[in-house]
């Protein structure tokens, strides 16, 4: 008889969206002619569980509250943390020492944390009700020990159950400390689990040798072996449609599904093709797999009406690092054809063209993250991001202009920065109100795998984990560097002291920016500036001259002044060069352009969205 096999994704996998691993997994099954696993999905599971032992005290938005904001602070790993040690206090202490160097509001896992120990029971109990031979644990960020929790119980209870861990916080040396340091996971699938995940269970059936799976950490009796991991990338050929219909049950019947909308979660491509010739010096998301594969156009359309159209969603989220850029003339276009009301989300490089905003605008893509992350050339290039400050600036006025949401961070803390490269951008910050701000201002991270981590010389040789995995785990700093994904590091680039302004001003900027706008309407000839920013005069900027309407023009695209008057001459305009450095001298002063190295962009948007504070 086959083995009997459940997949598990523990808090704090989003209750708003299936799991993309199980059900990736779930159809990989299928598709080997394996019997198709259960899935656990933890997340829910806790929220209704709260929702049931508090009365209503404790929730759904508790839950997502820990899950959004805690990852840096590692909250949902601290929740779980003394039941995995069998310490109701582990970790309590540390947290707080934790505190006084940081400003964290902790209010929500603390009221969840209590219930900790009870809901691994239940999930223990629940997983276990359905006799499995094999259970597979999903875990990426902070459901590592929330998982090491559960597996841990059902192995007390039931000992020849095999426990499977994969996933991101497996990649690489971390699936091999998470192997070595708990010895009730009996496997860890290092890597991409379509091919190595199939291949396990086929090895537990005895029908291949466990030395074959592909990133396999395994034991061979008291002895632990390490496979070296698939030598080539999944292909997207064998990447299935995921399986999210018992997920979809689940919520269905669920109290939480009267305070979540849904959201399907699709991949249309993995690796970063940026990244490949030129990785962001700070960024570590792909891990070991860099390398950019796509999804062919059909089939990204093949199975995204699949997904629609059998569970009736149409709020679409990729998890795609970088979107392929021939979508734009491909899949983007296909998608506005068929008329469908989507809302998408979508990540991509920040330097856009105003064509393909409006591609992303007609197919529904409503929520973009472009991966602005500073308005600062020099750091910019720092980070190898390949786009100026200047051009950033022009994808935030232009998205707001088609009413895309954009994400971002604004980050600080590169080796060699300066004040003085942020001055003349930080001085310009309050003329930006009307565009989207940041997510929050904040010092980088020193993330595993990213160029930073890899080549201590670029400016980070010390290093130890994180402060916030003292909270978290017990054990020795050896085994934590092995183990973790975030470092701490002596502070580069700008002090908090210089940092504080730009902080500052990003604070504002969120206060500022649902009551303000700069709007560019075009009125027989002349163009007029309708300024009702806050901080600003609200008043409307005629220009009348033929002359500088044609340079208002070009300043939308972003140009220098040699430039500005290239282009005016080659249209047969000749303005006075030191006229027209004066007019832009005094577009700047009155914050209706923005200016960094030699160049000016026009700020107006060509619209005024509506805006939500």
């Amino acid at each position: 008889m086959p083995r009997s096999t459940c997949l598990a994704a523990m808090p704090w996998q989003a209750i708003e969206s299936p799991s993309l691993p199980l059900g990736l997994l779930r159809a990989c099954c299928a598709a080997e002619g394996l019997p198709v696993p259960r899935a656990y999905h933890g997340g829910l599971r806790l929220t209704e569980f709260l929702m049931t032992a508090t009365d209503g005290e404790l929730g759904a938005a508790d839950y997502t509250d820990v899950a959004e904001n805690g990852l840096f602070h590692g909250l949902g790993d601290w929740v779980f943390t003394g039941v995995l040690h069998d310490d109701p206090d582990f970790g309590v202490t540390a947290l707080d020492d934790y505190l006084t160097r940081h400003s964290v509001d902790v209010e929500r896992a603390r009221k969840i944390r209590p219930y900790a120990a009870e809901f691994v029971e239940l999930a223990a109990a629940e997983i276990l009700d359905g006799a499995p031979d094999t259970v597979g644990f999903s875990t990426t960020f902070m459901q590592n020990v929330p998982s090491l929790a559960v597996a841990r119980r059902i192995k007390q209870l039931a000992p020849e159950v095999a426990i499977v861990f994969g996933g991101g916080n497996c990649d690489g040396d971390m699936g091999i400390a998470l192997h070595r340091n708990y010895r009730f996971v009996d496997y860890v699938v290092r890597g991409e689990g379509e091919v190595a995940f199939p291949a396990l269970l086929r090895a537990l059936e005895g029908e291949v040798p466990f030395a074959d799976v592909p990133g396999l950490c395994w034991w061979d009796g008291d002895t632990r072996r390490v496979n070296a991991t698939q030598r080539h990338p999944v292909p997207p050929g064998r990447i299935p449609v995921p399986d999210f219909d018992d997920w979809f049950a689940h919520l269905d019947a669920s109290p939480v599904r009267s305070h979540v909308e849904p959201k399907l979660v699709v991949e249309t491509a993995r690796g970063c093709w940026w990244g490949e010739a030129h990785h962001c010096t700070f960024c570590g998301l792909n891990g070991t797999l860099m390398e950019f594969r796509s999804k062919s156009p059909d089939r990204v359309l093949d199975e995204l009406a699949h997904l629609v159209s059998r569970h009736q969603v149409l709020d679409v989220i990729t998890v795609d690092n970088i979107i392929d850029n021939n979508y734009f003339r491909t899949v983007l276009p296909r998608i506005a054809e068929l008329g469908w009301d989507l809302r998408v989300h979508y990540e991509l490089k920040s330097n856009l063209k105003p064509a393909e905003i409006e591609v992303l605008r007609r197919a529904g893509v409503a929520h973009v993250q472009p991966g602005i992350e500073s308005l600062v050339s020099p750091v910019l290039k720092m980070m190898d991001k390949g786009v100026s400050g200047l051009r950033n600036v022009r994808s935030l006025r232009d998205c707001e202009s088609n009413g895309l949401t954009v994400s971002w961070n604004w980050l600080y803390g590169f080796p060699g920065e300066t004040a003085a490269e942020y001055a003349d951008v930080v001085r310009q910050l309050p003329a930006l109100c009307h565009l989207q701000p940041p997510s929050a201002a904040g010092r980088i991270l020193l993330e595993r795998f990213s160029p930073y981590y890899d080549n201590p010389a670029l400016g980070f040789p010390e290093r130890s984990s994180a402060d916030l995995y003292a909270h978290v785990y017990r054990l020795p700093e050896a085994e934590k560097a092995d183990l973790v994904y975030l470092f701490d590091t002596p502070d580069r680039g700008l002090s908090e002291a210089e940092a504080a302004e730009l902080v500052a001003l990003v604070h504002a900027w969120h206060d500022l920016y649902p009551d303000s706008y700069l709007r560019r309407l075009d009125e027989d000839g002349a163009v007029v500036l309708q300024d009702r920013r806050v901080g600003w005069p609200h008043e409307d900027v005629v220009i009348e001259d033929p002359d500088l309407v044609a340079a208002y023009r070009e300043l939308e695209q972003g140009r220098t002044l040699p430039a500005l008057l290239r282009r005016l001459g080659d249209a047969g305009r000749h303005p006075d060069p030191d006229d027209l450095r004066a007019w832009l001298d005094a577009l700047l002063s009155r914050g209706l352009v923005f200016a960094e190295a030699d160049g000016y962009l026009a700020l107006a948007t060509t619209a005024a969205p509506v805006k939500v504070g």
